[in-house]
């Protein structure tokens, strides 16, 4: 009796050693996609590792689609690796792309080594780069601007054809009111006759002296 507790005990701990070793098996899961990464925009790339809580390493390969040449991906400017822990088992693997440009074109993966030696990689991602949005933008953003030109500018001539015909005369300065009501005034006034002119003087011819007569003194005998 005792020799079979200690049999169904022992078979108990290697059932329950097989089942929870086949709930959690090391892996990489990364879905098979395609990507379209407009020029000048950020694209995000994941995988998750599922490592059982032991340990790992992990990163991203890039492998160019004309001469299949490969290369890890670094933390950089433009390119950012980091890991977020989803639970003990689980670990996401994530790559941000910022500012893609021409060069970025390419297959995208994660690569995991395991602590034995072994690695295991996900499925390839494939990232194809088209033109920039911003110079789309700048297009359309002209069309529309002069679209709306040409259709406000008949709107703009008709009101500025309404409000001149408004506008009302402007007084007359305050001087040629006051001129004008001096002339009023000066209606009511009797007529007055016009000035004399002066009489002018006679002139009087001043009265002619008679010629001194020279006396002649007497001769004396």
């Amino acid at each position: 009796m005792y020799e079979f507790l200690l049999s169904a005990i022992s078979c108990l701990f290697i059932f329950q050693g097989g089942v929870f070793s086949e709930e959690c098996s090391q892996s990489v899961i990364g879905k098979r996609a395609t990507f379209f990464a407009p020029a000048g925009s950020s694209l995000s790339l994941s995988c998750v590792v599922q490592h059982c809580g032991g340990h790992w390493t992990g990163n991203w390969i890039w492998q160019n689609l004309t001469d299949s040449t490969s290369a890890a991906v670094t933390n950089s400017a433009s390119h950012l690796v980091t890991s977020v822990t989803l639970d003990v088992n689980k670990t996401k693997l994530d790559l941000k792309i910022v500012n893609v440009i021409q060069s970025d074109e390419g297959s995208y993966r994660c690569n995991v080594k395991w602590r034995d030696g072994s690695s295991d990689v996900s499925h390839w991602m494939q990232v194809n780069v088209t033109k920039g949005v911003a110079f789309q933008r700048s297009l359309l953003h002209r069309a529309l601007v002069c679209t709306c030109s040409f259709l406000c500018l008949p709107v703009i001539l008709g009101l500025a054809r309404c409000l001149s015909s408004e506008v009302k005369p402007q007084p007359q300065p305050r001087i040629e009111v006051l001129y004008a009501a001096a002339r009023r005034d000066s209606s009511h006034e009797p007529p007055q006759p016009p000035p004399r002119r002066p009489v002018p003087k006679k002139r009087t011819a001043p009265p002619q002296k008679a010629p001194q007569t020279s006396q002649q003194k007497p001769e004396v005998g």
